[in-house]
This record gives structure tokens, C-alpha cells and sequence, in this order.
């Protein structure tokens, strides 16, 4: 499978039963920096009011609505047909990855299947989402993280300091001890024996611990100035073979301390 994200052929499902029409635009705008949604499908009834405000957004975003009917009250009938053309397209091998976007963890066994055929998954849902789901994926993404409550995209700021930029939204976690301990661990992890660990990485290693790790859960649009604002580490930008390309490195400043 291609792991170029540019080339990355990506099968985006909706399950309309758990998302806002209001957040597509921005979830779209999300989906298209990690690979090419190639095939956008969305379940719901469509018989019913609920599903008023999606023709425009759907026609908008060249997505295809799959009717599937409620036949019994209380039951969701989406999750069903999501994973049954999920794993139609999985053994198509037509996609590299998917999107699943639901904050229902009846699709966690869904995600597991999935990344066990070496597939790429993201999953785009709600803050309630139960963790199983969100650790089912190699990626989370925070619906609250991409728009406003109005439906806008969150606009870019300075912060106060003017030295970092910062977010403005309602929906921003505080860096709690916990958060703290497993960016330091983490840049522990892959630090070489100086201490010091390329940026990149630490990212990457992140993600393969906490899935739904995201600096703009916090506030920022970066995992610089993220790392910056938790002043527990010494940053070093170190020039590359490439002109105007830094890359940048960093150190726990326990570790100077501590004399290691």
C-alpha cells in the first residue's frame, strides 16, 4: 500500500446518524491532508426530516448518500451497511485507508479488521467517543477541533506573548501532568544519547501511543509551539542539506539537569 500521503487513496464513511452536516466542509478539508478521498459515502435515512440540511452539503462535496431505512426504532441500521461495504472495498483493493467518521464504538472491531490488513485508519468523531474506537485507529480527530460551534473553521491567532500561535475556541484541553509526562517520555523514547530527539519522530511516536494526540486539542496548530508552551524542553533548529529547511530537535531539560 502506498504510504505517500499524497498518493494515499482514502474511503471515506459517514455515519450521518453521529455528524452535523455543518462539520463536513472543514472534516473534509481535514481528510484531504492525509491521502485522496477517492470514494465518499454517507449512511442515513433520508426518508426522514433529520435529513433536511444535507442535500446541499452533499452536492457540495461530491459525496453519495446510501439510503438505509430505519426498520426498528432505537436501532442505529447505519452500522451495518458501513461495515458491510467496508469490507467490500477492503477486499476491492481499491483504497489504501479509511475515514470512518462516527463517534459510535460499534465500529472499533471495524478499525481493528482493517489495520490488521495493513490498511491506514482515521477516525473522525466527537469528543464522547468511547476510547476503544479511538484506539482502534492510527488516527482521532476531534470534530470540535476543526470548526466553531457555528460551523466556521477556527481562524489562526497570535497569542497574547505575540511569540506562538494559538486558537481560539471554546473546545481547548488544558495540558494536564498526564499530557506532559507522555511528551517527555515520549522524547525519552527516541532521544539519542545526548538527549536530544528529532521533532519528527516524537510526533510520530505520539500517535502510536495516544491515537487521538492533537496539538489543536490544546490550543495550538503546531507541536512546536505546543512544546514551547509547556517550557520543559530545550528546542534546537538545525540547518539541512536544504536551503530555508530547519529541521528541529529536542531535549527534556531534566536531562541536562539530572546530568545524563
Amino acid at each position: 500500500m502506498q504510504e505517500d500521503k499524497k498518493d494515499m487513496k482514502l474511503a471515506v464513511l459517514i455515519d450521518s446518524d453521529n455528524v452535523s452536516y455543518k462539520y463536513v466542509k472543514a472534516m473534509m478539508d481535514e481528510i484531504a491532508l492525509y491521502g485522496l478521498p477517492t470514494i465518499k459515502r454517507i449512511y442515513g435515512d433520508w426518508t426522514t426530516s433529520t435529513g433536511a440540511g444535507w442535500k446541499t452539503v452533499l452536492l457540495d462535496n461530491a459525496i453519495t448518500p446510501i439510503q438505509q431505512y430505519s426498520y426498528t426504532t432505537g436501532k442505529n441500521s447505519t452500522d451495518s451497511a458501513m461495515i458491510i461495504d467496508a469490507m467490500d472495498l477492503l477486499y476491492s483493493e481499491r483504497v489504501d485507508g479509511f475515514c470512518i467518521v462516527s463517534s459510535d464504538s460499534d465500529f472499533t472491531r471495524l478499525a481493528i479488521r482493517l489495520r490488521e490488513a495493513g490498511l491506514k485508519v482515521y477516525g473522525i468523531g466527537e469528543k464522547k467517543t468511547p476510547e476503544p474506537f479511538i484506539a482502534a485507529c492510527d488516527k482521532f480527530i476531534y470534530l470540535e477541533i476543526l470548526t466553531n460551534k457555528d460551523g466556521k473553521k477556527d481562524v489562526e491567532t497570535k497569542s497574547a506573548t505575540g511569540t506562538r500561535p494559538a486558537i481560539q475556541k471554546a473546545h481547548v484541553n488544558k495540558i494536564s501532568e498526564e499530557v506532559a509526562s507522555l511528551i517527555i517520555n515520549s522524547v525519552n523514547d527516541v532521544a539519542d544519547e545526548e538527549g536530544w530527539a528529532f521533532l519528527g519522530d516524537v510526533g510520530n511516536l505520539l500517535l502510536k501511543k495516544q491515537p487521538a494526540f492533537d496539538s489543536r486539542n490544546y490550543g495550538y496548530t503546531k507541536l512546536t509551539p505546543l512544546i514551547q508552551s509547556t517550557g520543559l524542553f530545550d528546542i534546537d533548529q538545525r540547518d539541512t542539506s536544504n536551503r530555508g529547511i530547519k529541521h528541529i530537535f529536542i531535549r527534556d531539560k531534566a536531562f541536562v539537569q539530572n546530568g545524563k
